[in-house]
């Protein structure tokens, strides 16, 4: 188990922490959440140990292995992939060298006897049997199995390591994170470079990786599938719940209400007791009771409710002009970048108020197309854009180009025109600009401020056909939501390339899927794509399964495939019911107490003294959530039994 222990750490005169103290369990998968700017990053930093805190400990067991997928890569290798993310398995390639070298010594030899001969059989035995232990064995198919859910192509395994971008660099690091497994693996922001079939896959990795799990992310169907334990920074605290992401945000809403009813019955005690003092103040003969009312008043513990964040949810592009009936349209449209061909014999068309997301795979044309469609690239084929369309085009590098000395009030102030020059303070607020920070200059701020000022700036423009490359990168969930508000009120044309679900999740309403220099286009929403995407990559695996055990002249029959697979089958069934057991084990202990509790609950002398009985309700509160949450569970195991 790893315990933190009092941990203080300040920046630029305030406490990021203060006296945080918290332990992670094994098989404990904690959602780290908070504002940007609360130290999220800098908690995993110390954690893994390569930020000192001001005061405080983190104690970890002996071989007790952390790893850390950080924003940022710090790696300039030159091997091939494959062999980059073998690299982090060390203690096998330990092992592996100290058998090759007992070997060689045993060469030859024939003192059998010898204690030194021995010695050296004792290592091999060590040696074979701990190599067993961690499938040493299996372990370049493991690799293989790793690197394909995250993306790669078994053709690229060959490729340097430095000849890839750096979002797939960030990928083979994500492997050795996930190849190594350590005890306990830290992830900031894991989704920001994987698209959606590969965020799936690494859902379905880590919940079941035997170790625990600390993730700082905005994407919340990503948390509520993983995680069963929440952070929340807030004023350089943790608030510790056992919940998923959307079960806690609930429970805090709750607390809040509570807290706030607190705050006001304690007001209204006050202003009794305040009125009490002043009106008798001057009688001598209560002259005792007045004074012991001015003690216990001074003795009170102010109850304070939590600032909130007040965001405007009200705002809406401006009404855009009216455009044709076809925004834009293409037929044969082809791109290559040198020898390269990454769009071939494209035919697409968007009518005026569609909205369609784009996902697949990186490096599919997603983002190329979207450029060609902006007007920023050449291409061959034909491309024909409607009458009167307005086109607004949003990339992480728009936000790069701000003017770096203006101030976050001046770029929006300038873009302004007409009625919005009024509501540009409003406009900033909405996207979390207030106070001093709007005379901030733009080169002093984060990527994702930059990235929240460029959207912002996009609202100003008469637009009408929006196109969006992963607007949500670098955007907390609170502007997330500001924007999505936004794009929902959105009357003009849309297109949105993104991986994040659940931003995507009711705002489009068809979805193109990228994939062999081709688009496909399915109708419905984002979860509907899922559905159907699921189904046609399990016949398409099984069609190239069948295909390459063929061209392998693979020996086994049809019947061995056959009873492999209900092998697989069985010993997934197995698992399964094991976690079903364990889980209804658990609702059954969690109902028992709260049959307890609503027993007591019963009792005459139980409100006798309020502030136990308000502690007891707060544990029932949470009692009943830990039961939402395992029967939530239940169910989705008992789904996928069901499946299987």
């Amino acid at each position: 188990m790893l315990q933190v222990s009092d941990l203080s750490i300040n920046f630029g005169g305030r406490y990021l922490f203060d006296d945080v103290s918290f332990a992670v369990r094994p098989n404990d998968r904690i959602g780290l959440i908070g504002r940007n700017g609360t130290g999220k990053s800098t908690l995993l930093r110390i954690i893994e140990g390569s930020v000192e805190p001001e005061s405080g400990t983190v104690a970890k067991p002996n071989q007790y292995k952390v790893g850390f997928l950080k924003q940022e890569i710090e790696n300039y290798s030159d091997l091939p992939i494959f062999e980059e993310t073998k690299s982090a398995l060390t203690e096998i390639i330990e092992l592996e060298n100290l058998l090759a070298n007992i070997n060689k010594s045993l060469s030859g030899r024939q003192d059998y006897h010898s204690p030194d001969y021995t010695a050296l059989l004792e290592k091999m035995s060590y040696a074979n049997e701990r190599l067993r232990v961690l499938e040493a064995h299996s372990i370049e198919a493991e690799i293989e199995k790793v690197l394909v859910g995250l993306g790669f192509l078994q053709s690229e395994f060959s490729k340097p390591y430095s000849q890839f971008s750096g979002g797939w660099q960030m990928r083979v690091e994500l492997a050795k994170i996930l190849l190594s497994k350590p005890e306990c693996i830290l992830l900031d922001e894991p989704t920001n470079h994987l698209d959606i079939e590969s965020v799936k896959w690494l859902e379905g990795f880590l919940k079941y990786y035997p170790g625990s799990l600390i993730i700082v992310s905005h994407d919340r169907i990503f948390l509520d599938t993983i995680t069963n334990r929440t952070f929340e920074l807030v004023n350089g605290k943790i608030i510790d719940m056992p919940l998923s992401y959307s079960a806690f945000i609930l429970a805090r809403i709750k607390q809040k209400e509570d807290q706030l009813a607190a705050m006001k019955s304690q007001q209204r005690q006050i202003a009794e007791t305040e009125k009490f003092i002043e009106r008798f103040r001057s009688k001598a003969t209560l002259a005792t009771r007045v004074q012991s009312r001015v003690k216990a008043l001074d003795k009170i513990e102010r109850i304070e409710v939590e600032e909130e964040d007040v965001i405007s949810m009200n705002l809406r592009f401006p009404e855009p002009p009216r455009s044709s009936r076809l925004v834009v349209e293409t037929k044969g449209l082809k791109k290559a970048f040198g020898d390269k061909v990454v769009l071939s014999n494209v035919d697409f068309a968007l009518e005026r108020g569609e909205k369609i997301a784009f996902v697949g795979k990186n490096g599919e044309g997603k983002t190329t197309f979207s450029k060609i469609l902006a007007g920023f690239l050449e291409h061959e084929g034909s491309l024909k854009l409607g009458t009167g369309v307005n086109i607004g085009y949003y990339a992480q590098h728009r936000a790069t180009m701000l003017d770096g000395d203006a101030t976050v009030f001046e770029i929006i102030d300038n873009a302004a025109t007409g009625d919005m020059r009024a509501k540009v303070r409003s406009l900033l607020g909405a996207f979390l600009f207030s106070g001093d920070a709007v005379y901030k200059k733009v080169k002093v701020l984060s990527g994702g401020e930059k990235s929240r000022l460029a959207l912002a700036k996009l609202l100003l423009e008469p637009i009408n056909f929006l196109i969006l490359d992963e607007p949500t990168n670098h955007l907390d969930m609170l502007a997330k939501d500001v924007l999505k508000n936004a794009l929902l009120k959105f009357s003009g044309s849309m297109i949105i390339v993104s991986h994040d679900r659940d931003f995507l999740t009711g705002l489009t309403d068809t979805t193109y899927h990228f994939a062999d220099k081709k688009i496909k286009s399915y109708m419905g929403g984002i979860n509907e794509y899922l559905d159907k995407i699921n189904l046609e990559n399990l016949h398409e695996l099984e069609r190239k399964t069948q295909t390459a055990k063929r061209e392998q002249g693979d020996t086994k029959s049809l019947q061995q495939i056959d009873r492999q697979n209900k092998k697989d089958k069985q010993r997934e069934e197995t698992k399964l019911k094991k976690q079903i057991a364990r889980c209804e084990e658990e609702i059954a202990e969690i109902e028992d107490e709260i049959a307890k509790m609503d027993e007591l609950f019963t009792e005459a002398d139980f409100y006798a003294d309020a502030l136990a009985a308000k502690t007891k309700h707060e544990e029932y509160d949470i009692l009943r959530n830990d039961l939402d949450a395992k029967l939530a569970e239940w169910e989705i195991l008992g789904n996928e039994l069901s499946e299987i």
